[in-house]
C-alpha cells in the first residue's frame, strides 16, 4: 500500500466563490417565536452565516489542522484520507477511530493528542496509542464513491486493509455514529485482527423474550427519549437513505443551506440545553462543515444511509461480535439502550454511564471519552 503524506490546502478559488455565495444568502421565513420547532433556527443561522462570512478564518482552522500527521493512500481504489499520530510510550496500541455524520475527522482534534501522548496531557505513556483516523469513503479529503454499494460493512474492510497496510495486524477500533457501524462490523466480519472495540453509541434492539428483564427504571427512561427521536428526529434519514441526490444540490449549492442542515443536528443531538453555541464554538461548528463545502462532499457523504438501508445494514442486525466491546454511554446520546440488550450482541467488558455529553463525545466531553478508552483497552494491550 502506497502512503503518501497530504496537507489540507483549499484552493483561494474556493474561499472567494464561498464569501460570494454568503453574502448572496436568501434566508427564508419563519413562525415568530418557534424557535427550533421546525428545523433549523433562523436566527442561529444568521448568526453562524453572518460568521462565517464576516469572521471565520478558515487558514487559521487549516494550519491547526495540518499541525496533525495527514496522509492519503490508495484503499479498495480509493484514495483514502487520514490522520496519522503516533504515540508516544512504551508500546503504543494501534487505534483506528471513525467518525459519523454530519462529523469529520475534525471532531477528533481534541483527543487525538491525550490518546497518542498522554504524558503530555497528564497521562500515563503507558496508555499511549497510534492513532488513526480515516475520513471515511465520500467525506472530507477521501475520494467519492463511484459505484452503489459502499456500506459500513465494505468500510470496516477498508480499515483492515488500512491498518494492515500500515503495518498493524492487530488493533483496537472505536466509534461513534457511523463509526459504531463500522466498528461493529470490523469487531464482527475480521474479529482475528481486533483486540477489542469501544463504541460511544450502541445500537442494541430488545430480545424477543423478556425484553424489559433486566432493565433498569433509569434505562426505561433512556427508551422513552429514543422512542421520542425515532418518532420525531429521523425525518432526515429518509430524505437521505431514499433520496440523496435530490437533497444534494441545495447542499451542495448553497453554503447556507448546507449550514442548516447540519447545525440544526448539531443541536439536536448535543447536550447543548437548547443553546448550540453554548456547548460548540462558532469556528468548532465550521470547520467542520468546511469539510463537506470545501470538498463537494454533501451528495457522497449522505449517500452513506442509502446504501446502507438498501442493503438492509441500517442498523447491523443479526450477529454476535464476540471480541471485547466498551460501551460509553453519554447522557444526550440519541439511543441509549439497556446494558442487558446490548450484552445479547455484544461481549461488553466495559460499561461506563456519563451525567453529561451528547452524540459527539469528542467534542462535548473529550477527557471523558479519552478516560474511558484508556481504561477500557489498558487490559487489552
Amino acid at each position: 500500500m502506497l502512503v503518501e503524506p497530504f496537507r489540507i490546502a483549499v484552493p483561494d478559488a474556493v474561499l472567494t466563490d464561498l464569501r460570494e455565495r454568503l453574502a448572496r444568502t436568501r434566508f427564508p421565513d419563519e413562525i415568530p417565536s418557534s424557535g427550533w420547532g421546525y428545523g433549523a433556527n433562523l436566527a442561529a443561522v444568521r448568526d453562524l452565516v453572518t460568521y462565517w462570512r464576516d469572521t471565520y478564518d478558515w487558514r487559521k482552522a487549516e494550519a491547526a489542522l495540518n499541525g496533525f500527521a495527514h496522509f492519503k493512500a490508495k484503499v479498495g481504489g480509493l484514495g483514502i484520507h487520514f490522520i496519522h499520530e503516533k504515540g508516544v510510550g512504551p508500546k503504543p496500541l494501534p487505534l483506528v477511530i471513525t467518525h459519523g455524520w454530519p462529523g469529520s475527522v475534525s471532531e477528533f482534534t481534541k483527543i487525538i493528542g491525550p490518546l497518542s501522548d498522554p504524558a503530555r496531557h497528564g497521562g500515563d505513556p503507558a496508555d499511549a496509542f497510534d492513532v488513526v483516523c480515516p475520513s471515511m469513503p465520500g467525506y472530507g479529503f477521501s475520494d467519492h464513491p463511484t459505484e452503489p454499494g459502499m456500506d459500513p460493512e465494505r468500510i470496516a474492510a477498508l480499515w483492515l486493509e488500512l491498518m494492515r497496510g500500515l503495518g498493524y495486524e492487530r488493533f483496537g477500533a472505536q466509534g461513534g455514529d457511523w463509526g459504531s457501524m463500522v466498528t461493529t462490523y470490523l469487531g464482527h466480519r475480521h474479529a482475528a485482527h481486533l483486540l477489542g472495540i469501544h463504541l460511544n453509541m450502541v445500537i442494541a434492539f430488545p430480545p424477543a423474550e423478556n425484553p424489559f428483564e433486566g432493565v433498569t427504571p433509569d434505562e426505561q427512561a433512556a427508551l422513552a427519549d429514543m422512542a421520542k427521536f425515532l418518532e420525531d428526529g429521523t425525518g432526515y434519514q429518509r430524505i437521505q437513505g431514499t433520496r440523496p441526490q435530490t437533497l444534494s444540490y441545495a447542499l451542495n449549492d448553497s453554503p447556507a443551506g448546507l449550514a442548516a442542515w447540519i447545525l440544526e443536528k448539531f443541536h439536536a443531538w448535543s447536550d447543548c440545553d437548547g443553546d448550540v453555541f453554548r456547548r460548540f464554538t462558532r469556528d468548532e461548528l465550521l470547520t467542520n462543515i468546511m469539510f463537506y463545502w470545501a470538498t463537494e462532499t454533501a451528495n457522497s457523504s449522505v449517500r452513506l444511509y442509502c446504501e446502507t438501508m438498501r442493503a438492509g445494514k441500517f442498523p447491523p442486525t443479526g450477529f454476535r461480535v464476540e471480541v471485547p466491546t466498551g460501551c460509553a454511554i453519554f447522557a444526550k446520546e440519541l439511543v441509549r439502550p439497556p446494558r442487558a440488550w446490548a450484552e445479547k450482541i455484544y461481549a461488553v467488558k466495559q460499561w461506563s454511564c456519563f451525567a453529561s455529553g451528547g452524540h459527539f463525545a469528542a467534542m462535548e466531553e473529550p477527557k471523558a471519552l479519552v478516560d474511558d478508552i484508556r481504561s477500557f483497552f489498558r487490559p487489552l494491550r
